[in-house]
C-alpha cells in the first residue's frame, strides 16, 4: 500500500533536485507528480495527470457503488415483476448489477475529472503564488524515511502531511 506525501517548494529548479534525491532512494519517478499555476515551466518533471489533479478516483469509485446498488435494485424488481410472457432467472440481478456499476463508474468518473480534486484544496492559494506542489506516492513503510531525507537535506521544502491537511480542512469547515 502506497500513502501520499505532499512538499511545497518554492520553485521548479527545487522540484527537480528532489526527485533526483527520490530516485536515488529509489522511489520511482511514475510515483513523483508535480503542479504549478500556469506558465511556470516544469521541464523534465512528470506533471500530475487527471488522475491526481481531479476526484475522477473517487467518483469513480462512488458511482460504482451507487451504480452497482441501482443495478441489483433494477434486476430485484425485474426477477420479482417480471414483463408478460418473460421468465428472468436470478442471474439476472447479478447482470443488472454490473451493467449498473459499470454505467455508474464510467458516468460519476466523466463527471469527477472535471471537479479539481478535493484534497488539493489546502494548496490553491500556493500553486497559486507560483510555488510547486510535489505529490510523491511512497510505500507505507518508507514514509517516515522519505520525509526525513527531504527535511534533512531540504530545508526549502515545506511537508504537508495527512493529518495537517485534515485539520485545516476541519478548520476551513468550521468557519
Amino acid at each position: 500500500m502506497r500513502r501520499r506525501l505532499y512538499f511545497i517548494l518554492p520553485d521548479a529548479a527545487s522540484a527537480r533536485r528532489i526527485r533526483d534525491e527520490l530516485l536515488l532512494a529509489q522511489i520511482e519517478n511514475a510515483h513523483i507528480h508535480v503542479m504549478a499555476r500556469d506558465g511556470v515551466p516544469l521541464n523534465g518533471l512528470h506533471e500530475a495527470s487527471i488522475l491526481q489533479s481531479s476526484d475522477f478516483v473517487h467518483g469513480a469509485e462512488t458511482g460504482l457503488a451507487v451504480g452497482g446498488g441501482i443495478g441489483i435494485l433494477a434486476g430485484l424488481v425485474a426477477v420479482l415483476f417480471p414483463p408478460a410472457g418473460i421468465d428472468l432467472q436470478f442471474v439476472t440481478i447479478l447482470i443488472t448489477a454490473l451493467l449498473g456499476a459499470a454505467f455508474g463508474a464510467w458516468v460519476a468518473s466523466m463527471v469527477a475529472s472535471s471537479i479539481p480534486n478535493s484534497r488539493l484544496k489546502t494548496f490553491e492559494s500556493a500553486v497559486a503564488a507560483g510555488r510547486v506542489l510535489m505529490m510523491v506516492d511512497v510505500p507505507a513503510g518508507r514514509v517516515d524515511e522519505i520525509k526525513q531525507l527531504i527535511a534533512s537535506q531540504h530545508h526549502e521544502a515545506e511537508t504537508v502531511s495527512s493529518r495537517a491537511m485534515q485539520n485545516r480542512a476541519n478548520l476551513g469547515s468550521a468557519g
